[in-house]
């Protein structure tokens, strides 16, 4: 694709120099490319892939947490039959047909049922998916039952802005969950990022398991398996937290009732080792087990950080090896901050902004070393130098 690189919109303004190109068409394909080119890099590695407009690649799955949905059926099995519901631009489906034997993609769009089925073709000679236009309501409705479902409703209103409950999402998964696992061994859902666990699990009757799947340390989707045999008390589902990078895939798995069960370890001083819990472990909450699990001590109930004598190499957050830490006197933080000019400054349980502390103590961004800002146990502000140990 020539001009892949280019600024589309400098492109755009230079329309006229190229009278014989759809520029339109062109400049959603240069887009597109340039959207999932990091996102999705098998598809974007392929040169006749065609782009949809932003909207359906804004919502589509990365191509991590695309596999990490393949790893999951695999582990509960039945990997007969998919039909995937909410098809959009295709990620999901298509790499989640590697794990079944066959795969229905649904889509109500025809412009994106076009670009599925070109692209289905030019990624793979023998694709073995059928593609059907029609509503998700329609197909429930009058199909045979199949091994897995799985649906990506859009969290989008009439208006484009963005929703997060599922009941503002389409199709609305509350209204249709008895006819979902119904047809469907296994139902797969995924929901927005930051949606409140606690009410996914009061909307919805039939949760297996919950799945939090971040990448980078950026919390990206959450994922519910539903089942109709299952009706799991809330408090005893289990919740798996992913954090996805290139080299490692960091997971932990509790519960509500385990975390509320769960004495907390607190912290009467820093110890050699500050950990930081993943952006996936934060966000399901569990933050008492952690004491329980690794042997590490909460600096403070809302600080979310922990200290610990003892490396920990299967943390599933970051590791920092502690260089020093003081209280917010003048002459204590001149010592410590005598040879740093600057720092990666995080706050954690702290009055102030990231920017009004950098301004304080006249610090740059960057460098290598970590400095955090927080609270310890029982409301003693201080600030951790450290320098890191694990991503």
């Amino acid at each position: 694709m020539d001009h892949r690189e280019d600024d589309v919109r400098q492109l755009a303004l230079q329309a006229s120099r190229y009278p014989d190109i759809d520029m339109p068409f062109a400049l959603t394909q240069i887009a597109g490319w340039q959207s999932i080119h990091d996102k999705v890099p098998t598809w974007a590695a392929c040169p006749d892939i065609m782009y949809p407009s932003h909207l359906p690649l804004e919502q589509c799955s990365s191509e991590a947490t695309a596999i990490y949905k393949c790893g999951v059926v695999a582990k509960l099995g039945l990997t007969d039959s998919l039909v995937d519901l909410t098809g959009g631009f295709g990620i999901d489906c298509w790499f989640m047909s590697h794990a079944f034997q066959h795969t229905t993609y649904i889509e109500r769009q025809v412009e994106l049922v076009k670009i599925a089925e070109h692209n289905f073709n030019v990624l793979d000679d023998n694709c073995q998916l059928s593609i059907v236009n029609c509503q998700s309501e329609e197909w429930l409705n009058t199909h045979s039952p199949v091994s897995w479902l799985y649906i990506d409703p859009a969290r989008r209103d009439n208006h484009g802005g963005k929703t997060i409950a599922i009941s503002d999402c389409d199709p609305n998964v509350c209204e249709l969950e008895e006819n979902l696992v119904k047809k469907a061994d296994k139902v797969m859902v995924k929901l927005s990022p930051m949606l409140d666990l606690s009410q996914a699990c009061n909307q919805l009757k039939h949760i297996q398991e919950i799945h939090i799947v971040s990448v980078d340390n950026e919390c990206k989707e959450l994922l519910l398996i539903l089942s109709a045999d299952c009706n799991t008390d809330a408090e005893t589902l289990p919740i798996h937290c992913v954090n996805i990078r290139k080299d490692e895939k960091q997971e932990f798995t509790f519960s509500k009732q385990e975390e509320k069960l769960s004495p907390c370890q607190m912290a009467q001083n820093i110890a050699q080792y500050l950990y930081e819990p993943n952006a996936s472990i934060l966000k399901a909450g569990a933050y008492r087990c952690l004491t329980q699990r690794f042997g590490i001590q909460k600096l403070h109930t809302n600080s979310h950080l922990y200290t610990s004598n003892q490396a920990i190499a299967d943390f599933p957050g970051r590791m920092f090896e502690v260089e020093g830490f003081c209280g917010f006197g003048k002459k204590e933080l001149k010592a410590l901050l005598a040879n740093v000019q600057q720092a990666n400054l995080t706050i954690r349980n702290f009055p102030a902004s990231v920017a009004d502390l950098r301004k304080r103590l006249h610090l740059q961004e960057g460098g290598d070393t970590y400095l955090f800002a927080t609270t310890l146990n029982p409301q003693q502000k201080i600030l951790i130098q450290c320098k890191k140990r694990r991503s």
